[in-house]
């Protein structure tokens, strides 16, 4: 498992399937481009979808604060041209 990002709360993880397994956890801040190709592999198979918080770039201010605050759950995009797409 590779985590990419930080929570707030500590990551619970039983040992036994990562010994007997083993298998791993690591972390990144991006992760590198073969964790990426076996990310976008296992969405297809699987058919993940991200899920999107979007705002207009004009409220940019606005997406700043709900992401400091904790208030985003998922991912925040701002987008141009005034539209708001819901995910």
């Amino acid at each position: 498992m590779v985590l990419l990002g930080i929570g707030k709360d500590p990551l619970a993880v039983a040992t036994a399937p990562l010994v007997s397994g083993e298998r791993s956890v690591v972390g990144s801040i991006t992760g590198s481009p073969y964790d990426s190709e076996r990310t976008l592999d296992f969405s297809v198979l699987t058919g993940a979808r991200p899920r999107i918080e979007t705002l207009p770039l004009e409220r940019a201010n606005e997406a700043v604060h709900r992401m400091l605050s904790g208030a985003v759950t998922f991912r925040m995009v701002l987008t141009m041209g005034g539209s708001v797409a819901p995910q």
